[in-house]
């Protein structure tokens, strides 16, 4: 028997006066709704209503009973029109995981316009270079850039951003600038954590891979130490363009190696599942994806 299903064809009953009645408003067939009655008279173990030819009347147990039926019912439209609503409209917290050097350059001036269009959630983030559990540490969703583990987690493509070779004017002027990868080798290269293997770089040209095998003074978890390194002479960098863009655009580094191609790294959103997916993940998803755009800010004139 379905509980709310029979209270439902209970309190029909009650305000139409029959079972043919309450059956004409619920589409129902008369044995139908007789069958409802009898069967939550037997869950109850008690009789609702007193049956005779010509009307029905509420026993003293079924008076009880239907003022009770009246508002577990009307309780459970407003809960169940109150999560329709909160599915449509976006509120509550959001746990979200992001890159560092990502998010302090890109994502932290977007958070504000999020907020205004969407007042009634909270972001809450979490900054990381690591890949985190979404599931286990309670993330609603995540970025991550470059390669994706095989998983269960749905992805959804944001933007790309390039990998460049550069250099600061200063340090190519005492060094000499790069012809071939394999020049790399004799410069001070400054190396990423993350990247494996981290004493190796890869550079693509007409379909063939260089790769180099690097030294350098520098080796970090964090890209814009890199970067501010790089800027004051310290060595070579190898960053995405989501890191080092501005700092081409503005002179402070020299894109070389120019001939050869790095990696496309694309940027994704990943969250737990694609069902019942709540208004806020999927308008803070659709709002990074409008935001990037189809060429990004920060592969904007550059030579890619």
């Amino acid at each position: 028997m379905n509980l709310f299903e029979a209270m439902k064809v209970f309190v029909k009953v009650t305000e139409s006066g029959s079972l043919s009645g309450a059956a004409r408003i619920l589409n129902l067939s008369n044995p139908s709704v007789t069958r409802h009655i009898a069967e939550l008279e037997e869950y109850l173990g008690a009789r609702l209503l007193n049956r005779s030819t010509r009307r029905l009347s509420l026993t003293d147990t079924g008076s009880a009973y239907l003022e009770r039926c009246k508002q577990l019912l009307a309780d459970l439209e407003q809960a169940t029109l109150a999560a329709g609503m909160h599915a449509a409209n976006p509120g509550g917290v959001l746990r979200i995981n992001a890159p560092v050097s990502f998010s302090v350059n890109h994502l932290g001036q977007l958070l504000p316009l999020y907020a205004q269009r969407y007042p009634n959630v909270e972001l809450d983030v979490t900054l990381s270079d690591r890949v985190v559990d979404l599931v286990e540490e309670g993330f609603d969703l995540a970025i991550r850039i470059g390669r994706l583990q095989n998983s269960s987690l749905v992805m959804r493509k944001l933007a790309t951003a390039h990998v460049l070779t550069c250099a600061a004017p200063a340090y190519l002027e005492r060094h000499g600038v790069p012809q071939h990868p394999d020049d790399l080798a004799r410069h001070a290269c400054l190396t990423y954590a993350y990247t494996l293997p981290d004493n190796e770089w890869r550079l693509q040209r007409d379909g063939k891979t260089h790769t180099v095998r690097i030294n350098g003074g520098l080796h970090c978890n964090n890209g814009d130490l890199l970067l501010a390194a790089a800027v004051a002479g310290m060595g070579v960098i190898r960053q995405p363009t989501f890191i080092i863009g501005d700092a081409i655009r503005d002179g402070r580094l020299l894109p070389i190696l120019t001939d050869y191609h790095g990696d496309e790294l694309a940027i994704h959103a990943v969250y737990p599942s694609r069902q019942h997916l709540s208004a806020k993940v999927r308008t803070f998803v659709d709002f990074l994806a409008q935001q990037f755009g189809e060429v990004p800010a920060w592969d904007r004139a550059l030579p890619i």
